[in-house]
């Protein structure tokens, strides 16, 4: 329902079926790398993005109603990477150090869960993505390894370990949690990864993607080098993932030359400039099932017209239009 810009010092709010600019968000803190995260859910259609460049508060902004629904003082250190999960009921956030990753309820705001993803580097988070059950969250960076963290509350109902040394020494730290510091004993107690993953590069941006294959957990690794990486997740015991495929994304054949490359090109204009111009969409009253706010009226169906009947073909003019500059 909802289409978002966002600038280094402004973020701009169409409605998706007509383009229509909605609001546009000024008063926003420098914004270097675009970081804003947008809810794919219909109902909670929420906008988050830096609410500061120095610390790691988070502004909250519905995409619905086109009102700010809040702050969250998720970090320290300045935000490098947001993700909804698919409802829009829980927000992922990570700061530029990359040792914490915390998951917020929305729109209230409480921390539900904290996983700790390293203590002896800081790394840049590169992806931070949920599964579509929101069961698992998954955190990539510029190191080799990818972390998958399972969102549940471990209660004091789980089965008794048997009587090892380790087992001994992990309720030895659980106990001295009371009597240490609260920062340390908050590290103590942060959940570790479920499951990982060791990449075979180190340095390179890569994007992760959790979803179900053939009825089974996979996880999706793309690099910078053009290679998709496919591992098999265990959702029970977790543990190290298994490789199962990986393709090559680039191809061994040559790109197909521009037979329009003589053709000037036109002129680049700012996406600021193009907005502030008379826009030639119909108006939204000419748009059947449609209000002015850009959103459907409350109880009226979507005509069936407006729905394409069959495969969408990206080379179809009629289809997509050029649009004109």
């Amino acid at each position: 329902q909802r289409l978002v810009v966002c600038l280094e010092e402004s973020i701009y709010i169409h409605n998706i079926k007509d383009m229509k600019l909605l609001k546009t968000i000024l008063d926003i803190p420098p914004n270097t790398t675009g970081l804003c995260a947008l809810s794919i859910n219909h109902a909670n259609s929420y906008l988050a993005y830096p609410g500061s460049s120095t610390s790691g508060e988070i502004a909250l902004y519905d995409g619905n109603t086109l009102k700010t629904a809040g702050t969250i003082p998720a970090h320290d250190g300045p935000l490098a990477a947001l993700a909804f999960n698919s409802t829009g009921s829980k927000l992922a956030s990570a700061s530029e150090k990359g040792t914490v990753i915390r998951v917020f309820s929305i729109p209230g705001g409480q921390k539900l869960y904290e996983f700790r993803r390293g203590m002896k580097r800081y790394v840049n988070i590169s992806s931070l993505v949920f599964s579509m059950d929101s069961q698992f969250l998954c955190a990539s960076s510029n190191t080799e390894t990818v972390h998958i963290f399972k969102l549940e509350h471990l209660t004091d109902s789980r089965p008794e370990e048997p009587p090892t040394w380790s087992g001994y020494m992990g309720k030895m730290f659980q106990a001295a949690t009371n009597y240490l510091p609260a920062q340390v004993s908050g590290m103590m107690s942060q959940d570790r990864a479920f499951a990982t993953v060791r990449l075979n590069i180190s340095g390179q941006r890569n994007i992760c993607a959790l979803s179900t294959i053939q009825k089974l957990p996979r996880l999706l690794v793309t690099t910078s080098d053009g290679h998709l990486y496919i591992y098999n997740l265990d959702p029970q015991d977790g543990g190290e993932c298994v490789l199962i495929k990986n393709h090559s994304l680039l191809g061994s054949g040559k790109m197909e030359e521009n037979k329009e490359n003589d053709l000037q090109p036109p002129v680049p204009q700012s996406y600021a400039a193009t907005v502030a111009r008379q826009s030639t969409v119909p108006s939204a009253s000419t748009m059947p099932g449609y209000s002015e706010d850009g959103g459907a009226l409350r109880g009226e169906v979507i005509p069936e017209h407006e729905f394409a009947t069959g495969p969408v073909c990206l080379d179809d003019e009629n289809e997509f239009p050029p649009v004109s500059i």
